[in-house]
């Protein structure tokens, strides 16, 4: 870690033994993960209750590259963190989760979801089987009729709507796999009295 960890206690006295808890879970959170660069953990008892004893909070800020991932465990959430090591082990626990998930990102490994982009038939070739697509940025990408989902490439038309995945090809951007996408309905007008 590039700076030293902040532990800090708001409404409860400051006890080395919990002071030093924390600081060895940091400790194993900057094992796991070498891209730490400030960690501020905030120690509290927002509602003193002498029934029901004192759940704590446990906030965790935490700032990598390009991210500061924050944990915070309120009292409403604990369901029975009255126990300080409870309340620092959940909060822990779901840091060492998050900066899991912020290193399969970061490593290409987590799923990503998107959606093939859009585009218009702005020229067609039926002769030569080949067209080119306009994307909503304005970039012309060619395609091949052999690159269109299926035998749909006679049923385009100037106009068609279609999604593409792009690459890179020897003269510019092509399309490599080309779907139509669902023509909406032609509006009907029914005459009226019928």
């Amino acid at each position: 870690m590039k700076r030293p960890a902040q532990i800090i206690f708001k409404n409860v006295p400051r006890y080395e033994s919990i002071e030093e808890r924390v600081q060895a879970r940091i400790e194993k959170l900057d094992k796991f993960c070498d891209r730490i660069m400030s960690c501020r953990v905030v120690i509290d008892v927002p509602h003193q209750h002498h029934v029901q004893g004192n759940p704590y909070s446990i906030k965790i800020e935490l700032t990598v590259p390009g991210k500061e991932i924050v944990v915070a465990v309120e009292p409403s959430e604990q369901s029975g963190y009255d126990e300080i090591d409870t309340a620092i082990g959940g909060a822990f626990d779901s840091a060492r989760r998050q900066l899991e998930d912020y290193m399969r990102r970061r490593h290409g490994h987590a799923k990503t979801h998107f959606r093939n982009p859009t585009g218009t038939v702005t020229s067609l070739d039926s002769d030569q089987q080949y067209g080119y697509i306009t994307a909503p940025n304005g970039e012309m990408i060619y395609f091949h009729a052999n690159s269109v989902k299926g035998s749909d490439f006679e049923k385009l038309t100037l106009g068609s709507k279609v999604s593409f995945l792009q690459e890179p090809g020897d003269d510019g951007p092509q399309a490599r796999i080309v779907k139509l996408k669902e023509q909406p309905l032609a509006e009907v007008t029914l005459p009226s009295g019928t």
